[in-house]
């Protein structure tokens, strides 16, 4: 079984139920979710020894937060406990013309104030097959940026592929930090996904398709990586999309199938993409195959509610052969 590792912040969740806006709102439904967490937990379904590692306080809301991820398969025996809060954020979800908003609370969370000397990672890199961290992580603290890198580092000595999901949140840091950030940690990268900083910087709505292609040339030639990939998402509605991906490996463009399909919830639908991709990297399908795989899978946590994607390799794989109702064109 192959295994992956995952390193990021698990947070809670709080939404107004049926639409509502947070003015409106006089209860909360609540979830636990982030990036990394959301990954180790959709590979953990796929059939993955998936691996998250984090710091969260040690006390009945820091160990909901991991059982939400245990309970679903994932390892968590290399979770820190300590420091005094998880980080929460706010999700009012959008509808038609109404986009969605979110609201951050994390400031001084347990992971905030993580330290490099919290985490073994030469044990826990022990037999690691692949890595994946998130643009999120470094953008926590200055704490968890040192840690990062000290977690590239070490899954590089270990020979694991990474992964960095660049997954850029303008409510935590601005393009031009995040650049900085980014260009120390990148060249660990074996696999890039979204676009990076430096490219963020430039990129405008006016870009034609084969302009974004060109980026992803760029990705994989100034960071020597063997793949670049992101998807591209037309909005019709807040809660009516159409989503494709492109990859990358240096030699060949790889597109995959569009769909069009209605909106359950989309947080996790980026983090799915990158589960998706994984998965099919572990499975060392041919990379039009992962592509559509990762792809499939990203539209099916579109229908989910929550910020996991509770889904089988057999359900993936039907979206992708053309087994449902949604338009493919």
């Amino acid at each position: 079984m192959k295994k992956v590792v995952t390193f990021g912040e698990i947070m809670l969740r709080l939404s107004p139920p049926d639409y509502q806006r947070f003015l409106q709102a006089n209860t909360f439904e609540i979830n636990y979710g982030g990036a990394e967490a959301n990954v180790a937990l959709a590979l953990a379904m796929l059939g993955y020894d998936s691996h998250f590692v984090t710091k969260v306080p040690d006390n009945a809301i820091g160990h909901a937060a991991i059982n939400s991820l245990r309970k679903y398969g994932v390892d968590t025996s290399d979770v820190v406990f300590g420091g005094d809060r998880l980080g929460i954020y706010y999700l009012e979800k959008g509808s038609s013309v109404r986009a969605s908003n979110v609201i951050y609370d994390r400031k001084d969370s347990a992971i905030a104030h993580a330290k490099c000397d919290n985490f073994d990672w030469d044990k826990i890199f022990i037999d690691t097959d692949l890595f994946l961290v998130s643009g999120i992580s470094p953008a926590v603290s200055t704490d968890c940026q040192d840690i990062t890198k000290k977690a590239l580092e070490a899954a590089k000595e270990a020979g694991a592929l990474i992964v960095i999901d660049v997954n850029y949140r303008a409510k935590m840091w601005d393009l031009e930090k995040a650049n900085k950030v980014m260009k120390d940690l990148l060249p660990y990268a074996d696999v890039v996904l979204g676009f990076t900083p430096d490219i963020l910087l430039e990129i405008d709505q006016d870009l034609s398709p084969d302009e974004h292609i060109n980026l992803l040339r760029r990705m994989v030639d100034t960071y020597d990586l063997k793949i670049a990939a992101s998807t591209f998402r037309t909005s019709h509605s807040a809660t009516h999309n159409s989503l494709k991906a492109k990859l990358y490996d240096g030699e060949k463009l790889y597109t995959s199938k569009e769909y069009e399909f209605d909106i359950v919830d989309r947080v996790g639908g980026g983090d799915s993409f990158t589960t998706g991709l994984i998965s099919g990297l572990l499975d060392e399908k041919p990379l039009q195959e992962a592509l559509e795989f990762a792809t499939a899978t990203s539209v099916w946590k579109h229908t989910i509610a929550g910020d996991a994607n509770i889904v089988s390799k057999e359900e993936i794989e039907s979206l992708a052969a053309g087994g449902s109702t949604l338009v493919q064109r």
